[in-house]
């Protein structure tokens, strides 16, 4: 049985990939400071309160179990707020996953699974977006991940620290059996955001900018379900646990929906009329991002089981309901 210790596994997609691994034959180690996540969403495994600034107890951790693998979900995703708070960013999803990193190698841990994003590559100049995509975030959030998976190919070379990069797109949906679900504070994500429209939490939802060179206007963006992320991160571990090289990969359905599109689906798929008002553009929006994840389907055999929007807001809303 590998031991896997899972970092930041109380928040929205550790907590998923917590129920996710704890059906297959894993041992479950997980660390989050609760600074987002909620101790109720870990439905397995051991439970540990700590930090990525306490390298020591890191260290410690690390030498005390047989760690096979470690995931890391604690990174900070706000992009609005990266672009005010650079020094939050910075500190938290660079130097404190230099801590993560340096307490690995101290331990002798080998294998790293992180959480990549589609931010890294900034402005698209071609969609959908391979791994070879030009890489120029435009944000302190898309530049503090490219940060680190640069740092990851140096430490492969430097200590044989073996990586996957798994650079998601829009991860969407909730736990299918309605366990799980997004827990933000505050909420950022479309599909949420909407749906506690649809709940009477929120009075509208803003769409904004209508006059973009799309189909209808608005944004097209590639959302993907939770589940279908949690099998991705399985088969990335399984790669580096039959010690195969490091890796980046691409996460997303390859297919876009636009704002209007994810609105006019919840609709119905909640029976609500969910009122809508227009805003301007936001800076640093793209049109369209979508992901080509070929590389991933033929390298590690992805194969994702909720690709339809209308399954991710089902899910969602699922989820919705019961808060």
């Amino acid at each position: 049985m590998n031991t896997i210790l899972i970092i930041g596994g109380a928040g929205y997609i550790g907590s998923h990939l917590v129920k996710y691994l704890s059906k297959k034959n894993y041992r479950l180690l997980i660390v989050d400071n609760l600074s987002s996540g909620y101790v109720d969403a870990v439905l397995a495994g051991e439970f540990f309160i700590g930090d990525l600034a306490e390298k020591q107890a890191l260290t410690q951790l690390l030498s005390h179990y047989p760690i096979d693998a470690v995931m890391h979900f604690a990174a900070h995703i706000e992009v609005a707020e990266s672009k005010v708070r650079p020094d939050k960013y910075y500190d938290n999803n660079v130097v404190r996953t230099l801590n993560l990193l340096d307490a690995m190698v101290a331990a002798n841990v080998k294998r790293f699974i992180f959480s990549s994003t589609a931010a890294i590559f900034g402005e698209p100049q071609y969609v959908p977006i391979d791994e070879k995509h030009p890489q120029y975030p435009i944000n302190p959030y898309g530049r503090s991940k490219l940060m680190v998976e640069q740092i990851l190919r140096d430490y492969d070379e430097a200590f044989g620290l073996k990586s996957v990069c798994l650079r998601y797109f829009n991860a969407a949906g909730a736990d299918p059996e309605g366990e799980l679900g997004e827990r933000h504070v505050p909420e950022t994500h479309l599909i949420p955001l909407v749906l506690q429209t649809a709940a009477g939490r929120r009075e509208f939802i803003t769409i904004f900018g209508e006059d973009y060179d799309t189909p209808d206007g608005t944004c097209i963006r590639d959302y993907i379900h939770i589940n279908d992320l949690c099998q991705a991160h399985e088969l990335a571990l399984q790669r580096l646990l039959s010690n195969q090289p490091s890796a980046v990969y691409n996460l997303g359905n390859g297919e876009g929906f636009s704002v209007r599109q994810v609105i006019d689906t919840a609709r119905q798929v909640t029976g609500k009329t969910i009122p809508v008002q227009i805003g301007t553009r936001r800076a640093g929006d793209p049109a369209r991002l979508v992901a080509d994840s070929r590389l991933a389907r033929q390298e590690l055999g992805w194969q994702p089981q909720y690709p339809d929007l209308k399954s991710i807001i089902a899910d969602a809303w699922r989820w919705e309901q019961r808060l």
